[in-house]
């Protein structure tokens, strides 16, 4: 861009007055012709032209007199006219805002938005420094070239070629391109102090040259980047130290370095910047560190950045072969004319070890290079294409200058370029042998301020910030101690605490003492660190510290901070570091290794170790009462940190000296962060994991442009999170409104783990990074094979936890230092090795985890081995110092960003937002502390999801059941109207219907579940709910539905079986008694013919006596013989030999010795002969004896209890026996006895059901007889003698029987079976109402429900209950539940009357409309009208058939008359039934519905009814086919009667804990031999006893067994237990609140 000077001598005009004229005298000399100046150019942009001309040969002095002469003159038009360039330029750059109301902040350019995902830069202006800017925070070496496309018609290639010469010379003109320079002075201009610092850093990244002084041409002010510069660390070898190897790192702004300036006097047709590029570059690596003319762009006109100087450093490597010069030193570049910038020169001259002047001629401004007060030594560097510069006039310069002739260096016509610059470097050299000045740039502040320059820092802001951190790193001297001093609460009793915080989890030291004890006991042990902790007053650098980030400098305080710190130890660690690297080459230096590792940790002082004391401040001041006025100064702590996070600080998330998370502290900052943000919460979250020193930091920091520490002394330890802004146009295609980043420290090679013991923090760290991405980086270098299948064990073990608790992060593996990028064919191979390393990790992982069934990476996770991976070429595109950054690595990072944030879009995010997200670090981070993750992870966020499925599931089950009773009611409707009159079938045969009913129901069923199945894959394809993460249980609840299928395809089959045959006796019955009908009917007309004949009127006393002789006369000729009953007995011992028939011999044997007449007389009681067996689990004691059989009589009696309910709902509905009853409640006990915990011998199998049946069968008998006898044909018609003989009067004295026989029909045939609808149908509404209710809404639900109401009654026998009989307690507590909410006044007049009155409509409905019907139809007889109405009502109505017979006896009433009157009468009927639906108790309503509520509700809640072997709590799985139990809440074993054996004490322990620890059990399945409980899964394996997610999960039943010890003791004749002293402190709210926690209820 440069140094032509045409441009240069222009912009003299930027900075003193009066040079626009001077312009003009250019113009009027120019000799080169040029295109006419547009409008615009005038403003002042015409003079930029001049850029682009030859060099001139003007005489310059004319110019500078001109405008001398008119300067002061212009002055003011001047300042105008330079104002409207700047503000013309920013506003075309889209800068003009961020210039004069709000500068551009690190938020708002490190925010993702959609320019992330795309390359073109397009044809608008203001892109232009939007994609620089992009670039350079890639730190992209191609940045300065993003200049939009001069014209787009020139990609077309033919009419480029047919453009003429003239086009061609003119095409620079055609569209306005930016100068690089322009941009850079426009963004620095534009940026808060922090971009400045992250773009000078990027710049100096890349090897670009940075601004040492900025211009601003609008106030003609300069200012020293010194702010800008501070974050600018460079590491180097100077000459002195390469024999030790060892490397100078430091902060390039405090190193004492000579500086080497280069200006420009007048004109000049050298090109100063790029001669500099080539004086800086190797000749096989040349690299642009200034801009200059021949760059694309370059030769752009400048516009405000003459008067720009710029700074570089060359710092040596330490080879003489590869070093252009062997000193460090530092190369500054003033742009523009010295002549105008004589502050600049000035400044320069002061500061510099020598300044090189280029010139064509020297007069008159030479005397400008005569100042007394220039420290620099003056070096001429002249063209001799100037003719004017001869020897002699060199001569005379020299002599007037002071300066000896080798101060002059002449580019004659016969040097080359390479020459030249050989020669200026030897020049330069010889400066550096011997400077006269080296001063830091931190030093030349002092200068600038006596020349007027302002300097960045001086803000008031950074002033404020420096002083505040000063204060702090003053005093600091020795870190190690300063750490033991200033920060008691992280060292040591962190360390103890978070060894507590394990062994709670893992009771790896429990020995033989009691475990919740020993828990106890920790707990006071951890309450006693605690207590240590709020011991130590605050540190007056914590004070300090707390107060400057609570001020608005805070970031400026934090960056000062940083910079200190690592200024503190940078000398040790970075040596140490290099240390620590050469020794990890060599694994056998074990010690040496471990030592320096330690001598890292203690050296190394962060901001992070401020934070992670105020987070042990804030977690200790927890363990204060809440009234502690120590404790509310410290509550605004989180908040301050969530704000940081939000200014884009990183937040601490494991720390990696102590390898734990200070959980309550990391918990509270995301909460305060939530409320910060909300409702704008939702995240996506990015981790990287690999191996150390693969530079992961530096790979996030150029994907994202974020800061995570990555110099050589400062090495990440645990993990940290940093938060991207989303922009609002771009939150829709990624669905979120921050990413999270998550840098972790390195993983290590399992020779380094060994030392420190880290393998097991390596492993934690990933699994817990892993949990909580959506997208995790796997960083790998394919260099040691056998180093990265450690490392990928660790990762596959942490994905293969993830799999299994329902996370499904994507990953993309990364391989960096991979020379050939474009060869991707190449690495075939090497992917092919990775897959199979990963599919033998995997299997690894799968072993360790008991797993087994994932057998490759890809059963774990989607990973398709072409596009997950990713190969990035070395970071320097040569050797260090002086190389840039590779633009392949660039390019390459951002095309996986690109694939990151394509990945991100697509995730299905199981932390959704803040809150989400920080009960996943809570959640991970506990199952991590246990040895067996996978089954000791539990998570709210799952129990959550888990309880979401199991209420839709409950619906849907409601809904299949309630659809299926319905279908079976009518289908039993149907049947019982059979051969009536009601029948709608056209089939004549029984058994024929039955099939066709079966073959219904199978189409009923399949449809049933059909839409189950449907209902839940769609339940799984919804984006909200969390849904992915209980994918695991997808297969049981369709296992279940499929069973629920099962079992109701049987029940429905052996209801129409039943009904069938019931039918089917009842046929025979039903054809004597209609014949005898027929005969007595014909015998009454004869009888009333009879009276006719006589023609004399009859008294009703005569007809009565004429009707009785006939009817008895009638009987005596019908033969009545005696119906046969069935022996029931026999029926149920055959049913019962053939359930036990596949039990073996020794079961018929044993039915054979009893019979069935003689069983169930007595209440059921068992006394075994033979062996004692135990029940299962103890701890060390076996159970008594006694306790056996008290365990086993309560299983019994539960039985019994629920075989009766089943006897008692046949009885009550007044039916015939059948076999299926029987083998129903032989069904209820097989199943009862396979979930029971004690282990059953066959012997009580055998007596049990003996017992069962032959109480059922003596019930059943009755219920046979009683049957028999109400539908004997004799008892049917004597039962209607006296309505026939009511009839025969009626006929007799011809009398209107219409309003008599309406009302008949209604109140005989029609309201007992609208009745009797109401009934059948009320069940379920009863159900459905309840399930609305939580406490019924899912198993757990009802589970927290009712052991909060057990705590609420305090009643110790009420607890005694719910232990020992707990089904009989919750159909009790069921019943009562149901009678409180229904006998309530509100419901009794609410929801009870509306179902009653729905179905009570619902039939009056059917039944008008039948009326309707058949009065439209006219039909012949008032039989048919009676016929067609009751066939209409067929399907809903069971119509009795007893009523219906007598009804059509001697009916001769009129059919319309009738169909009037029975209207009527079905409106009485209506409002009869309403009133005694009122009338009627709930009480009494219960016994009448054929759905008992209460048993439906406990089918729900009771579930699968599977114990937990040690505990006997019941399985809170939802759906009936789970393959595993759960419970969420695992009580004390003496809870359940256990006792130690040698003290006969209740024990404490609680399976939860036992299954974590190195404790034993023995039992029956064990066969009697000792077990481990952490392998209980062997005898158990259908049972997961996950550990308690903290202490306090089990309070509720440790607060009830510490209430009741005694009681308990008594009740079980045992010793009360010895309570841990822990459990003495549990209040009755902190039992409730951890009831709360344990069912995850909100």
């Amino acid at each position: 861009m440069e140094e032509n000077s045409g441009a240069d001598l222009r912009k003299a005009g930027t900075d003193a007055a009066g040079h626009v004229k001077t312009t003009e005298v250019d113009i009027r000399h120019e000799p080169v012709s040029r295109p006419e100046e547009t409008p615009e150019a005038e403003s002042g942009d015409f003079t930029s032209r001049k850029d682009e001309t030859l060099p001139k040969t003007t005489d310059t002095n004319d110019s500078a007199e001109v405008a001398d002469l008119q300067g002061n003159q212009n002055l003011e038009e001047d300042g105008q006219q330079q104002k409207t360039i700047l503000e013309s330029l920013l506003e075309d750059l889209g800068l003009k805002e961020q210039y004069y109301r709000e500068k551009l902040s690190l938020s708002k350019i490190l925010q993702i938005d959609e320019k992330t995902m795309t390359d073109d830069p397009g044809t608008c202006k203001s892109n232009v420094v939007l994609y620089f800017l992009k670039k350079l925070m890639m730190v992209n070496v191609t940045a300065r070239t993003v200049n939009p496309p001069a014209d787009s018609n020139y990609n077309d290639a033919p009419k480029k070629r047919e453009r003429d010469l003239e086009d061609q010379s003119n095409s620079q003109n055609d569209a306005e391109v930016f100068n690089p320079l322009d941009i850079i002075t426009a963004l620095f201009l534009c940026s808060d102090g922090f971009v400045q610092q992250e773009l000078a850093l990027k710049m100096s990244m890349c090897q670009f040259s940075v601004p040492l002084l900025l211009p601003n041409c609008d106030t003609k002010q300069s200012t020293l980047m010194l702010w800008a510069m501070r974050d600018i660390v460079k590491k180097y070898r100077p000459p002195d130290l390469p024999a030790s190897k060892g490397f100078r790192e430091e902060r390039i702004v405090l190193s004492e370095l000579p500086m080497i300036s280069f200006v420009r006097l007048g004109e000049c047709s050298l090109s100063k910047s790029e001669l500099l590029n080539k004086l800086l570059s190797n000749p096989q690596q040349y690299h642009d560190t200034f801009v200059h003319h021949n760059m694309e762009c370059g030769n752009s006109p400048r516009k405000i950045s003459d008067g720009l100087t710029e700074i570089t450093w060359y710092l040596p490597c330490g080879n003489k072969n590869m070093d252009i010069f062997s000193q460090p030193v530092a190369i500054a570049n003033l742009h523009g004319d010295i002549a105008s910038y004589e502050t600049q020169f000035s400044f320069l001259c002061q500061t510099s070890a020598a300044v090189f002047v280029f010139f064509d001629q020297l007069q008159p401004e030479y005397k400008l290079l005569t100042n007394k007060n220039h420290k620099a030594e003056i070096f001429l560097v002249g063209n001799q294409q100037n003719k004017s510069l001869t020897p002699d006039v060199l001569k005379k310069i020299a002599n007037k200058l002071n300066v000896t002739t080798g101060n002059i260096i002449i580019k004659t016509k016969q040097t080359n370029d390479a020459d030249f610059v050989e020669r200026l470097r030897t020049t330069v050299s010889s400066v550096l042998t011997n400077p006269g000045l080296k001063m830091s740039i931190e030093q030349m502040a002092d200068i600038a301020h006596e020349l007027g320059i302002s300097v960045d820092e001086d803000s008031s802001e950074c002033q404020a910030g420096r002083k505040y951190a000063d204060a702090i790193t003053a005093g600091i001297e020795d870190t190690f101690q300063f750490k033991e001093k200033q920060f008691p609460l992280q060292g040591q009793i962190w360390k103890e605490l978070t060894f507590l915080e394990k062994e709670e989890f893992r009771l790896r030291k429990v020995g033989s003492e009691d475990i919740e004890t020993y828990k106890s006991n920790l707990k006071m042990k951890k309450e006693e660190q605690r207590r240590k902790q709020n011991s130590h007053a605050m540190s007056d650098f914590m004070s300090c510290f707390i107060s400057a980030i609570s001020s608005k400098e805070r970031g400026y305080f934090l960056k000062w901070m940083r910079m200190n710190l690592d200024n503190l130890s940078r000398q040790k660690l970075s040596g140490l570091r290099e240390l620590y690297k050469e020794k990890c080459k060599n694994s056998e230096n074990k010690k040496e290794i471990k030592e320096i590792d330690q001598q890292l940790s203690n050296s190394s002082l962060g901001v992070e170790h401020f934070f992670r004391e105020m987070g042990q401040i804030y977690e200790a001041s927890l363990y204060l009462p809440e009234t502690d006025p120590s404790r509310q100064q410290l509550q605004h702590l989180p908040r301050l940190c969530a704000q940081l996070l939000l200014d884009g600080f990183p937040l601490e998330l494991v720390d990696g000296d102590a390898s734990n998370i200070p959980l309550r502290w990391v918990s509270d900052v995301l909460s305060q962060l939530n409320d910060l943000v909300s409702p704008k919460n939702k995240i996506l979250v990015v981790t990287v994991l690999g191996v150390q020193s693969t530079g992961k930091s530096t790979l996030l920091n150029t994907m994202f442009g974020v800061q995570f520490a990555v110099s050589s002394g400062r090495c990440t330890r645990g993990a940290f999170m940093l938060l991207i802004k989303v922009s609002e146009d771009f939150k829709k295609d990624l669905n979120c409104d921050f990413v999270v980043i998550i840098d972790t420290e390195g993983l290590k090679s399992p020779e380094l783990a060994q030392l420190d013991n880290s393998h097991e923090h390596d492993n934690e760290l990933a699994t817990l990074v892993v949990g909580l991405s959506d997208v995790t980086i796997i960083n790998i270098a394919m260099q040691n094979s056998t180093e990265m299948k450690d490392i990928l064990q660790i990762v596959v073990h942490a994905f293969l936890r993830m799999k299994e608790v329902g996370k499904k992060p994507k990953c993309q593996f990364v391989h960096q230092n991979v020379s050939d990028v474009s060869a991707h064919e190449k690495n075939l191979r090497d992917r092919k090795l990775l897959l199979e390393q990963l599919n033998e990790m995997t299997q690894a992982a799968a072993k360790m985890e008991k797993k087994e069934e994932n057998k490759n990476f890809t059963d774990v996770m989607e990973y398709n081995p072409d596009t997950g991976n990713c190969y990035i070429p070395g970071l320097w595109n040569g050797n260090p110092p002086m190389a840039p950054v590779n633009v392949g690595y660039s390019e390459t990072v951002y095309a996986l960003k690109k694939n990151i944030i394509q990945l991100l879009g697509k995730c299905e995010s199981t932390s959704n937002n803040i809150s989400e997200f920080r009960e996943w670090i809570n959640s991970l981070w506990t199952a991590v502390k246990h040895e067996n993750f996978i089954f000791s992870f539990r998570n709210s966020l799952v129990a959550d999801a888990y309880m979401r499925l199991c209420t839709e599931y409950n619906k849907w089950e409601v809904e299949f059941k309630k659809e299926m009773y319905t279908w079976v009611t009518s289908a039993e409707t149907r049947i019982s109207n059979f051969g009536t009159i009601a029948a709608k079938t056209e089939i004549s045969n029984l058994r024929e219907y039955i099939t066709v009913l079966k073959s219904e129901a199978t189409t009923e069923l399949t449809k049933c579940e059909s839409m189950m199945l449907d209902n839940l894959n769609k339940y799984f394809e919804q984006p909200e709910g969390h849904v992915y993460l209980v994918e695991g249980y997808r297969e049981d609840f369709s296992n279940s539905i499929k069973s629920l299928r099962r079992q109701t395809e049987r029940s429905v089959f052996d209801q129409l079986t039943a009904a069938g045959d019931i039918k089917q006796g009842m046929e025979e019955l039903d054809k004597i008694t209609d014949t005898y009908i027929q005969k007595i009917e014909t015998a009454v007309c004869g009888l009333i013919d009879e009276c006719h004949k006589e023609k004399v009127k009859m008294t009703d006393r005569q007809l009565d006596e004429s009707f009785n002789k006939m009817w008895s006369e009638t009987l005596d000729t019908l033969s009545f013989s005696a119906q046969q009953t069935s022996d029931i007995f026999t029926s149920v011992s055959l049913q019962l030999q053939r359930n036990l028939s596949h039990k073996g011999g020794h079961a018929c044997e044993l039915l054979s010795k009893r019979k069935l007449q003689d069983c169930g007389l007595e209440p059921f009681t068992y006394t075994p002969k033979g062996i004692k067996d135990d029940l299962t689990p103890q701890v060390k004691g076996i159970f008594s004896w006694t306790g056996l059989l008290k365990a086993k009589q309560e299983i019994a009696e539960s039985i019994i209890s629920a075989c009766n309910d089943c006897v008692s709902d046949k009885i009550m509905r007044k039916i015939n026996y059948h076999d299926t009853y029987i083998q129903e409640i032989l069904h209820i006990i097989d199943e009862r006895l396979y979930k029971a915990v004690v282990d059953m011998d066959i012997e009580f199998e055998v007596s049990l059901k003996q017992h069962i049946c032959g109480s059922a069968a003596r019930k059943i008998q009755k219920m046979h007889e009683d049957f028999i006898e109400e539908n004997d044909p004799y008892r049917r018609l004597e039962k209607n003698k006296d309505k026939f003989c009511a009839d025969f009067k009626d006929v007799f004295n011809e009398r209107d029987q219409c309003q008599k026989k309406a009302e008949e029909f209604t109140n005989q045939c029609l309201q007992p079976a609208v009745e009797d609808f109401v009934y059948r149908s009320l069940g379920f509404d009863i159900v459905d109402k309840m399930l609305t209710r939580e406490e019924f809404s899912t198993r757990m639900s009802f589970q927290y429900y009712i052991l909060l109401d057990l705590i609420s009654k305090s009643d110790f026998k009420s607890f005694q209950r719910y232990i020992l009989s707990y089904e009989d307690y919750l159909k009790s507590w069921i019943s009562d539940r149901i009678k409180e909410i229904f006998s309530s006044e509100k419901e009794k007049v609410g929801s009870l009357c509306e179902f009653e009155e729905r179905h009570l409509q619902s039939c009056i409905n059917c039944i008008n409309a039948a009326i309707k019907r058949e009065k439209a139809e006219k039909t012949d007889s008032l039989k048919t009208f009676a016929e067609n109405i009751c066939k209409e009502l067929g399907d809903k109505l069971v119509i009795s058939r007893d009523a219906l017979d007598s009804f059509m006896v001697l009916n001769n009433a009129d059919q319309d008359q009738f169909a009037h009157w029975l209207n009527e009468y079905v409106m009485e009927m209506t409002e009869a039934l309403r009133n005694k639906f009122k009338d009627i108790t709930f009480e009494v309503k219960l016994t009448k519905l054929n759905v008992k509520p209460q048993n439906e509700l406990f089918n729900r809640v009771i579930g699968c009814g599977k114990q937990c072997p040690f505990c006997k709590i019941s399985c809170d799985a939802g759906g009936e086919a789970h393959s595993e139990h759960f419970a969420a809440l695992h009580r004390p074993q003496g809870l359940g009667q256990y006792r130690w054996d040698h003290s006969g004490k209740l024990i404490t322990d609680i399976c939860s804990s036992l299954v974590i620890s190195d404790k034993y059990f023995r039992c029956s399945a064990t066969n009697n031999e000792r077990h481990p409980y952490k392998d209980y899964r062997t005898i158990y394996p259908d049972w997961k006893i996950q550990p308690d997610v903290s202490l306090e999960a089990s309070d509720y039943w440790k607060y009830v067994m510490m209430m009741y010890n005694k009681e308990f003791a008594e009740a079980y004749n045992a010793k009360p237990a010895d309570i841990p002293a822990s459990w003495e402190s549990i209040t009755e709210e902190q039992a409730k609140e951890s009831l709360k926690k344990s069912f995850n209820i909100k």
